[in-house]
């Protein structure tokens, strides 16, 4: 019984590294495009106008309202 609680307590670390590679994978693209103050404005606001989507589509969809502090 101690090996498969064992084995099991490792998916954990498997799974934040998995997460850490993919959100490394995902932004090493756009690394070359932060070194030109221009293109990292652009950027840096294509990602804020993107999440701020997923953000409004979602709360939209599922009928949250969060109230303001």
């Amino acid at each position: 019984m101690g090996d498969l609680w064992s084995t099991v307590s490792k998916y954990p670390r498997f799974l934040v590294g998995v997460m850490l590679g993919v959100i490394l994978n995902g932004f090493s693209p756009l690394m070359p495009l932060l070194k030109r103050p221009i293109t990292a404005i652009a950027v840096v606001t294509m990602l804020i106008a993107v999440m701020s989507f997923f953000v409004f589509t979602l709360k939209a969809m599922l009928g949250v309202e969060i109230e303001p502090l």
